[in-house]
């Protein structure tokens, strides 16, 4: 079958990086759904020495695939400009490491994990997930290609990391040296793989008989109803609906055994998947039939369903101008938090930079003294919030905006205001 998955991947990617049909099933003819112009890399950060040279820019179109309901992007950029250096760490926020705790402490009692077992994760990032069953005494292997990344994760929390991309070739190395998973975690990195026949045939490979892989994807309904725009770019190749996940799962032989929402950036689905013919444990799919049922009646396998987002993403852009221009004609000075992918994206699109803004704040200490792509914006510690006192701080990292509003509580009893864009425009 590899070289099989390898073909399929090669008729859908053009030389240009331009996908020639849908990027799970190969159908051809793809519907738009939304065009946010050419934009620039939304995590290529800037050094100062970088900011007066040209940067890379590329279209950021979504389309529909009619067959299988697949929402995807028109350009591939290489993994490899993408991922090999990367200056996302899970560490740096609260709630994603909360998120993983939970998770693992369930998962640890639900599959009566421990030392005869492993868990792998890909896009392993820092070993934020992976050090809790780490220090639970089960077994683990992470799998993370960004070098940068993977270093902190073994030196600091002691994670054993592959430094490599996932995909069918690697899985088809581990499962001949025997190393199988239990459990396998991909958060938040299928909606980045390009070949995506060739990273689910490789979760088929290395998963156990009876494991199971949990893996949290960016929900397209959420996307779609909350206006949430800016999780758009180029490294979100798909957007994800659980009946497209069914079709790109049930041709590789795997199930979706269960299906949860969950809140994590903005709204994710978190499936857990196993083999068809799984021995053993036969978990209930009532959700996932439930999703699907649901789904379908929500029209999200139909056009029309997707028919306006374009001009509600407008009007939130035009409220926005229309906020922040009238904000700075009043001489007050604004800030962001957060330097963020999405942020990017929203920034690029809407079209505000240093003209409007004075900078962007945020937690990451790998981010700071760096600019944004595009806005060129200097990126500062959050302290500078306090110590600036900008009148309004608009909050690109939405998605956290409780854990941020908390943390920045002094900046606010000050009487600074926050401006939260997505899912709907508010001050708080």
């Amino acid at each position: 079958m590899t070289d099989q998955v390898l073909r399929n991947v090669a008729t859908k990617i053009g030389t240009d990086g331009e996908i020639t049909g849908c990027r799970s099933c190969g159908a051809t003819a793809l519907e738009p759904v939304l065009s946010l112009g050419v934009t620039p890399l939304a995590n290529a950060l800037l050094t100062q020495e970088g900011v007066d040279r040209p940067e890379q820019r590329f279209p950021l179109e979504l389309v529909r695939c009619p067959r299988c309901s697949l929402v995807q992007i028109t350009v591939t950029v290489p993994p490899e400009e993408l991922f090999r250096e990367y200056l996302y760490f899970s560490s740096f926020s609260d709630t994603m490491l909360r998120h993983a705790k939970g998770l693992t402490i369930r998962l640890v009692a639900e599959r009566s994990l421990g030392e005869g077992s492993l868990v792998m994760e890909v896009a392993s990032n820092d070993g934020y997930l992976l050090q809790n069953y780490k220090q639970a005494g089960v077994p683990v292997l992470g799998i993370e290609p960004a070098a940068n990344i993977a270093k902190v994760a073994m030196e600091q929390r002691g994670v054993p990391t592959l430094c490599e991309f996932f995909g069918v070739e690697l899985a088809g190395r581990l499962r001949v040296e025997g190393t199988q998973a239990d459990v396998l975690h991909a958060h938040n990195v299928l909606a980045h793989v390009a070949d995506l026949d060739g990273f689910v045939e490789g979760v088929r490979l290395v998963l156990k008989p009876d494991g199971i892989a949990v893996i949290e994807v960016p929900y397209v309904r959420d996307m779609i109803e909350k206006t949430e725009f800016d999780t758009i770019y180029h490294e979100h190749l798909c957007y994800f609906s659980l009946t497209a996940l069914d079709h790109l799962f049930r041709r590789h032989g795997l199930r979706v055994t269960n299906v949860e929402r969950v809140t994590i950036h903005g709204g994710s689905l978190r499936v857990f998947v196993g083999h068809q013919d799984a021995p053993g444990r036969a978990p209930s799919q009532d959700a996932a039939q439930r999703m699907l049922a649901d789904e379908a009646a929500a029209g999200i396998d139909r056009p029309e369903y997707y028919r306006h987002f374009g001009d509600k993403v407008e009007r939130l852009r035009q409220d926005l101008v229309a906020l922040l221009g009238d904000l700075k004609s009043q001489g007050k000075r604004i800030a962001a938090y957060g330097a963020s992918a999405k942020g990017t994206t929203l920034l690029s699109f809407v079209g505000v930079g240093r003209e409007t803004l004075d900078f962007v704040a945020d937690r990451s200490i790998v981010k700071q003294g760096h600019f944004t792509p595009g806005t060129h914006l200097p990126i500062y510690a959050p302290e500078q919030l306090t110590d600036a006192m900008p009148d309004y701080v608009l909050l690109l990292t939405w998605n956290f905006a409780d854990e941020i509003l908390s943390q920045q509580s002094e900046y606010r009893r000050r009487g600074g205001k926050f401006i939260i864009p997505i899912p709907a425009l508010a001050v708080v």
